[in-house]
């Protein structure tokens, strides 16, 4: 039944994203090839505006909604909302409203989601992130998602004017790093990261998890927790480690992030180590940014923006926009993306600071451990029946990019 000539509508999805702009991103592009590969018509998805940014950003707000229905046009019918009758229906509540199962394979939504599409009519997908698997779909599914990652979802002009002026300035400067610093209060609270916080910061952090409900995890190990490399790295642990890696101490370093934690006493050996830290706040005017403000999504794809054009990119946790700005980067010509391993760097951090590393072993060893970890071409990991820990498919979409071993 993919994607044969003939296109029958089996029914109507309506899906209601959830999370930030890259985890949106990411299940926008795998909801369409849902749609697809069941031959419905896709409803333009709405935007989580519930979470912890209480965002109110709709679609046509970030991306170009008229692009993205036009470019897919060919591939999947898309309406910007339900025609009438199926609306009233809507309205009255009948349709059938699910959260899909997370990491599934293609087969489940044919045999699972299909059938319940043929019953109601309309389905409505309640939950998106991580819902299709990364690895084991059909070529056409992988290089489906890729053309509405890299091609259907095109920002709204005023973001991508934004975006090209803030390039603009710091092009005139020379080259630019782009530094994705996940040192926001959400963060550390979720996280439960506190190292080099005083104890003030930690007894607040740990009031905002257990404000936030469906922040599952209260009770948590920081110490355990960094040891394992599961916390970003601090803005100290960062300046040393990007001096060790010989980053010129002059290159203009983009921070592409929210309100860091504790900023001015946290960023000052940032600062301090490398003097040129730009931010979109400090390189446009107020009144460029009027309309962004209270809208985090939007900040986040100017941001997003940004750090595709970057000479080096550079995340400090992998979260969703560090994992698809690298295949994003990939895709555009595995431009070089630093991919730093935070479980390795905390013990090295800790070995130089109690002096039992002279500064030449501790940056040489941060060097040779980082040497091939750039973004270069390489083969997605995968890991038979554990799907959330293989490598994801949107930070390594390789079927969709040109490996070095293939024949052009």
């Amino acid at each position: 039944m993919l994607f044969a000539g003939v296109y029958k509508n089996n029914g109507y999805l309506m899906i209601s994203c959830n999370g930030g702009l890259n985890q949106m991103r990411a299940a926008i592009c795998d909801m369409v090839a849902i749609a697809r590969f069941l031959n419905v018509t896709l409803i333009v998805p709405e935007l989580d505006k519930a979470s912890f940014w209480a965002d109110p950003s709709e679609f046509q707000d970030i991306f170009d909604i008229d692009h993205f229905i036009a470019s897919l046009r060919d591939e999947v019918r898309i309406l910007k909302e339900l025609p009438p009758r199926l609306k009233t229906r809507v309205g009255l509540g009948m349709f059938y409203s699910l959260p899909p199962v997370s990491w599934s394979n293609i087969s489940y939504y044919l045999h699972q989601i299909l059938p319940l599409v043929q019953k109601h009519k309309v389905v409505h997908l309640n939950k998106t992130d991580a819902r299709l698997a990364n690895n084991g779909l059909p070529l056409e599914i992988q290089k489906l998602r890729c053309r509405v990652n890299f091609n259907a979802l095109r920002f709204t002009s005023q973001i991508e004017e934004l975006g090209r002026r803030v390039v603009r300035i710091l092009r005139e400067k020379g080259p630019f790093l782009v530094l994705h610093l996940r040192y926001e209060m959400d963060m550390l609270a979720f996280s439960g990261c506190t190292h080099g916080c005083n104890d003030k910061e930690a007894e607040e952090l740990t009031r905002m998890r257990y404000a936030y409900p469906w922040w599952k995890e209260k009770i948590i190990d920081s110490k355990v927790k960094r040891r394992e490399g599961l916390c970003p790295l601090t803005p100290e642990e960062t300046a040393l480690i990007l001096s060790a890696l010989g980053i010129d101490r002059n290159v203009q370093i983009y921070i592409a992030a929210g309100q860091i934690y504790g900023e001015e006493r946290r960023m000052a050996t940032l600062a301090a180590a490398f003097p040129n830290l730009v931010r979109k706040e400090t390189l446009l005017e107020p009144s460029d940014l009027r309309f962004f403000q209270n809208h985090t999504s939007q900040m986040a794809a100017l941001d997003y923006l940004v750090s595709l054009e970057s000479d080096i990119f550079v995340p400090t946790y992998d979260g969703n926009m560090a994992k698809v700005v690298e295949g994003h980067r990939r895709f555009l010509g595995f431009k070089k993306t630093i991919q730093l391993d935070r479980r390795l760097l905390v013990n090295l951090v800790d070995e130089y600071k109690n002096g039992s590393l002279s500064w030449d072993e501790f940056s040489s060893t941060v060097k040779e451990a980082h040497a091939y970890r750039v973004g270069s071409p390489s083969r997605r990991v995968v890991i038979p029946d554990r799907p959330k820990e293989e490598d994801y498919f949107y930070s390594n979409p390789h079927e969709c990019l040109q490996l070095l071993d293939e024949p052009l």
